[in-house]
């Protein structure tokens, strides 16, 4: 005989069903306090570390500008240096080019003095040939020559110049003596003289910043002396060395000019 299922009591069956009902939802918001909680701790922990990102860019950003401010500077103070110093080159090419013309058109200036009276004759000092001499004794000397150069006490900066250079040729002032005892031939008119000295610049110190203009002056001075096929070959050999200079320019100025002489 079949079992028969036995019948709960009415209020049994209600208190269990409402029992099970109830457990759920206490469960379900337990765990939501928990992903709340977590999810507030990672969100905490992510602004720590956004913070701490942020500040340290900050920092390399403040570095890197600190760094930049510092290189321009430095770039400013060279940039200042290398514009005086060709602004006296080209004052003294400008004034050497008006001297040169004085004696062309057969006008004799004289030396320049302070408030236009009469500079005293300043006798330039001059090296003794094979004696050794200081570092100080080489800048007097070249100092002495220049000088007499600016004031057109020509022969005595080419006696100047020149013992030095026999004096001290391997000085560092020996490159800029060589070319300045070519510009005091130039401007008195010995082009033969001045394409020498101009020439020794060139091949004896290829890297010094006088290199250029003294291939500049070498192919004037051969085109003074009417060696215009020189002149051409000397200052293209100075545009295809040093191309991105002042003298390069006024190589090609020069070069167009032969080149219409010859048409």
């Amino acid at each position: 005989m079949p079992h028969s299922l036995i019948p709960l009591p009415g209020a049994l069956l209600a208190a269990l069903v409402l029992g099970g009902c109830s457990l759920a939802p206490a469960e379900e918001d337990s765990t939501q306090v928990r992903i709340t909680d977590l999810d507030s701790r990672v969100a905490k922990v992510e602004r720590i570390i956004a913070n701490q990102s942020l500040l340290e860019l900050s920092q390399r950003v403040e570095a890197l500008e600190a760094q930049a401010r510092d290189l321009q500077g430095r770039s400013e103070v060279q940039e200042n240096a290398v514009e005086g110093a060709r602004k006296q080159q080209r004052d003294l090419y400008n004034d050497l080019d008006r001297r040169l013309g004085a004696l062309e058109s057969g006008v004799v200036e004289p030396p320049r003095g302070d408030a236009g009276a009469a500079a005293a004759p300043q006798a330039a000092a001059v090296p003794v040939p094979g004696a050794q001499m200081s570092a100080a004794d080489q800048q007097r000397a070249y100092d002495a020559a220049f000088a007499a150069l600016k004031d057109a006490r020509y022969q005595e900066a080419i006696t100047g110049f020149r013992s030095l250079i026999d004096t001290a040729p391997a000085g560092d002032l020996a490159p800029n003596a060589q070319y300045w005892l070519g510009e005091a031939y130039y401007v008195t008119r010995d082009y033969e003289s001045a394409a020498t000295a101009f020439e020794a610049v060139a091949e004896r110190w290829p890297g010094s910043g006088k290199a250029p203009g003294a291939l500049l002056k070498l192919g004037y001075s051969q085109y003074e002396l009417k060696r215009l096929a020189d002149a051409q070959q000397t200052l293209g050999r100075l545009t295809a060395r040093y191309p991105d200079t002042e003298a390069a320019r006024l190589a090609q100025d020069r070069i167009q000019r032969i080149v219409a002489e010859q048409r």
